[in-house]
């Protein structure tokens, strides 16, 4: 099998960079960790590698909001390396911080001619930051790389502004009708994406709109999602892990090897 190389983007703030690295070298990627600095200096490098990974933290401290520094300097910096990028059927992934990056640059869901959003990620409906484990259900998964053959997923959350809120029902009926609201909170889909949340707290910890905890692009092969697989890897991750059969790895690990896989 064939070993992408994966580059693991980071900025001031940034801090699941180590812990995302070692999740694609567990899965057979090898990793390299970048300062956004760097990649402005020469964003050529990006030829270099198959995946790119934004991962979780608080980067530039979410001044203004959370992802907006580092996502306006992609979207005004980089944009166009990302789009070849992605063009050449690469994969980018965003995981929390990463996925409040790629929604404030366009990267994920493009932007309006006012560069206005389709959708965001704003503040928990507690308006406060959430740390727990949530029940997680893929749904219509086979479009999304990154979850291909899951079914469900038990991963913590750490955010204050994860809640997903898209621009109007079209934009959420768009999104779901083209297969591209990929992660839902709970344990099963068994209604139509809807304007407000049908899993209650904590289970959907924040509010989002329609239970969603990631999503895709059209392609399937650009993914965020507000929960941190690279924190379930091993099964003894698992908070009541000493309860539990013995597993082979945490739930988590099969998202990076789906991206790895990928280019097998």
């Amino acid at each position: 099998m064939a070993q992408p190389r994966v580059l693991i983007l980071r900025a001031p703030g940034t801090n699941c960079d180590q812990e995302t690295a070692h999740a694609f070298e567990r899965a057979g990627g090898r990793t390299e960790s970048l300062h956004v600095k760097r990649l402005l200096e020469s964003p050529a490098a990006l030829a270099d590698f198959q995946i790119l990974c934004l991962p979780g933290g608080f980067s530039y401290g979410d001044d203004i909001a959370a992802g907006r520094i580092l996502g306006n300097q992609i979207r005004h910096h980089l944009q166009d390396w990302l789009h070849e990028f992605h063009a050449a059927g690469k994969l980018i992934l965003g995981i929390c911080n990463g996925f409040q990056i790629l929604i404030k640059s366009g990267i994920l869901l493009p932007l309006a001619d006012d560069f206005t959003a389709p959708a965001t990620l704003s503040w928990n409906d507690g308006g406060k930051f959430e740390d727990r484990w949530v029940p997680l259900v893929t749904s219509g998964a086979d479009k999304c790389v990154f979850f291909r053959g899951i079914e469900r997923m038990y991963l913590p959350i750490a955010h204050a502004e994860g809640k997903f809120v898209p621009q109007s029902a079209g934009v959420l009926k768009a999104l779901e009708e083209n297969g591209q609201l990929v992660l839902r909170y709970g344990t099963s889909v068994t209604s139509p994406a809807r304007m407000q949340a049908s899993v209650a707290y904590p289970e959907n910890p924040n509010g989002s709109l329609a239970d969603v905890a990631g999503i895709c692009d059209a392609t399937g092969r650009v993914c965020g999602l507000m929960p941190h697989p690279e924190r379930h890897l091993d099964f003894t991750h698992h908070p009541q892990w000493t309860r539990q059969p013995p597993r082979e790895a945490g739930d988590g690990l099969r998202v990076f090897q789906n991206a790895v896989e990928f280019f097998a």
